[in-house]
């Protein structure tokens, strides 16, 4: 009898508040993808020091065992700062993991957490530019990198009442897909696909935050948003300048660090008000050196196992 198979009989067996909880019905034929979510949601319970020591054993496995895109880590890393010595690049890397290790425990307890225990784990800094702007009947779009938890972003509608909407590249695996947009979704964050936000952008007359996580490399580079970052020319996307530029919607950056494990700072640093006034480029310019500052503060909490610089 096959996995799938055997999830019916497993499914009758749980409690029935954990069968509503879950949103299962006998009758489903997507067993896999509520097994995926079990999966999840079942560790999730479980205390946060038991989560980080399980995230420990992760960061074993796949620094000193799996040795999981070392190479790309190490060499993204000794690229964008030549000035450190090998023993401070690895420092960083080993820091890197830890942190990507703990993003995943993090995300996983996400998927059961109540909202004013996740409420406890944001320290936010100057966000009254993005209600004031909300208040005046402008869109804002909330640029931000790959730093820190940046999934810890899910909770701001808990903290804000304001339309929000976070744009998200659709996972190629569907189980794995509606895993993300259930965990992502949990206090109100408006989920929209990529290849979806420009139309929903420019058509949307109410007032509302964006957030954009630009700082990944673009299928093709326009080489007039071609910058140096990190000491590397580097291809940036310009979308989030053109929308910004055709509905003169003001654009922000959120400086994200973490405090301490489950505690984050996010600190919101003006990139533009009136964006039709910018100079061609200036807007993805600003956001290039804020994004860069962001990752000097803190090294290790940047997605560095991405291939940023393929092209």
């Amino acid at each position: 009898m096959s996995v799938t198979n055997r999830l019916p009989h497993a499914f009758a067996a749980l409690p029935a508040w954990l069968t509503r909880r879950l949103r299962i019905r006998p009758s489903s034929s997507r067993y896999g993808c509520g097994g995926l979510y079990l999966f999840v949601y079942l560790p999730s319970l479980l205390p946060m020091s038991f989560l980080y020591g399980l995230s420990g054993l992760i960061y074993l496995f796949l620094f000193h065992l799996l040795a999981y895109r070392k190479t790309v880590v190490i060499q993204n890393l000794s690229r964008s700062f030549p000035e450190k010595k090998y023993m401070e690049i690895e420092l960083i890397a080993k820091d890197f993991y830890r942190s990507f290790c703990d993003n995943l425990v993090e995300i996983m307890k996400t998927a059961s957490i109540p909202a004013f225990r996740q409420k406890e784990k944001v320290r936010l800094i100057g966000f009254e530019k993005i209600t004031g702007q909300l208040r005046q009947g402008k869109q804002v779009i909330a640029s931000m990198g790959h730093c820190g938890n940046w999934e810890i972003l899910n909770v701001l509608p808990a903290l804000f009442d304001a339309n929000m909407y976070a744009v998200y590249k659709p996972l190629s695996v569907k189980c794995v897909d509606r895993l993300f947009l259930k965990i992502r979704s949990r206090f109100g964050m408006n989920l929209i696909p990529d290849k979806s936000i420009a139309r929903h952008f420019m058509s949307n007359r109410n007032p509302a935050l964006y957030f954009f996580l630009a700082d990944q490399c673009p299928v093709t580079v326009n080489e007039t948003y071609r910058f140096d970052f990190l000491h590397q020319q580097t291809g940036v996307f310009s979308g989030v300048e053109k929308l910004a530029r055709k509905a003169n919607a003001c654009v922000v950056y959120l400086h994200t660090v973490r405090i301490s494990r489950g505690l984050y700072r996010i600190e919101c640093k003006d990139i533009a008000t009136d964006s039709r006034s910018t100079e061609k480029t200036e807007i993805t310019r600003r956001y290039i050196r804020l994004l860069e500052q962001n990752i000097r503060e803190h090294p290790g909490g940047w997605l560095w196992s991405h291939k940023r610089w393929k092209r």
